[in-house]
């Protein structure tokens, strides 16, 4: 049985009005991950994931490389006790 994990995850850099929050829903859906992402004030992206560790893993890299429009500087995980908490991966507003 795989582990499972959550991890909040800050993205800065180019990554916001890029289409990151909605590549982002595409990409932790492909990987049956759940959660949310949103747009912070500071111009950065926040987002927290859980899921199976291998396809959290896989979310976050793909946070590393962002839409092509974005331009990743660097990403900032906090691992947080697995919750189970979410049934799907949501856009927050």
């Amino acid at each position: 049985m795989e582990e499972k994990i959550r991890t909040r995850a800050t993205i800065i850099g180019r990554v916001q009005g890029v289409f990151f929050r909605a590549e982002t829903k595409k990409a932790a859906s492909r990987y049956g991950v759940t959660g949310w992402v949103r747009n912070n004030n500071d111009g950065t992206v926040e987002a927290l994931f859980e899921g199976d560790k291998e396809n959290v893993n896989q979310v976050l890299n793909w946070c590393r490389k962002g839409p092509p429009l974005s331009h990743v500087e660097k990403v900032i995980e906090l691992h947080e006790d697995y919750a189970g908490e979410f049934r799907s991966f949501d856009i927050r507003y």
